[in-house]
């Protein structure tokens, strides 16, 4: 009698396989969020706390070059804020997953190796876009009205640009942090990368020194470029400013080039 055969075919090659195990991460991350909805409510919930204790209790003492609302400038910077907060989640649910050993658990199965870290910057973008379209839904109860159309979409695109670039920084952290309550402290980098910006007040109107470093903050470039696609753009003297949309397309370009691969080298040595 001849043997028979039992292996299955491989019908689909490394690509089919490397974006199935993807799909799996961000499934089990998704879930992840419905099942521990204690998280995704603080998640969801600070940015609308945000937008209304910086809306209505500073709102009144605020100036905008050249007048204006400063709803209308706010809001841009606070949707750029929450994006640029999102690295500390990353690097939490990261590391999370490091000291608990799912990530080892990962690294025993036969997955593509770059699922993983993928798959995390995925679902990352999937809360992210939660996150605006929340964030958005309160700016409009509040009477913020910004300019529909294509400037509108394009302002959400350079948001989720920017977050998208800072997912690398929060995995990079998350796998070099030791624990969970270590990746929470990440908060005291990220308030002043916030501050000295544009977010809430014009770099002309601070100290000419810290409006220097205001206005080649990266994140600037971001909120300048966002506040002029949704119709509320505010001039700048220096050429950074003149040129934010240029910015907002370069700097994430930069970061990504910087910090994809430290993350991607920090994860292969977990791997020996």
């Amino acid at each position: 009698m001849s043997a028979v055969d039992l292996t299955v075919p491989a019908t689909h090659g490394r690509l089919y396989w490397a974006l199935a195990d993807v799909w799996n991460i961000v499934r089990r991350g998704l879930i992840h969020y419905r099942r521990q909805p204690v998280n995704i409510a603080w998640q969801l919930g600070f940015p609308i706390l945000s937008v209304l204790l910086y809306g209505y209790v500073f709102g009144s003492a605020m100036k905008v070059p050249g007048g204006g609302n400063y709803t209308d400038f706010l809001m841009p910077g606070m949707f750029v804020m929450t994006m640029a907060f999102g690295f500390i989640n990353t690097a939490t649910l990261v590391v999370y997953d490091s000291t608990k050993g799912v990530i080892d658990r990962f690294r025993s199965m036969p997955m593509a190796s770059s699922a993983v870290v993928a798959g995390r910057g995925i679902t990352d973008l999937v809360a992210a876009c939660a996150e605006l379209a929340i964030m958005m839904l309160t700016a409009f109860a509040m009477g913020w009205r910004p300019d529909g159309g294509f400037g509108f979409l394009a302002a959400f695109g350079l948001l989720l640009w920017l977050r998208f670039a800072l997912i690398w920084i929060g995995v990079w952290l998350g796998l070099l942090v030791p624990n969970p309550e270590a990746a929470g402290g990440l908060f005291a980098v990220a308030f002043p990368l916030t501050m000295i910006s544009s977010i809430f007040v014009a770099p002309e109107l601070m100290p000419d020194w810290l409006g220097w470093v205001a206005v080649w903050n990266p994140i600037s470039s971001t909120a300048a470029a966002t506040r002029e696609l949704f119709g509320t753009p505010v001039a700048g003297d220096t050429w950074v400013e003149q040129h934010a949309l240029l910015m907002s397309g370069v700097w994430p370009v930069v970061v990504t080039l910087v910090f994809l691969p430290l993350a991607v080298r920090r994860f292969q040595k977990l791997s020996r």
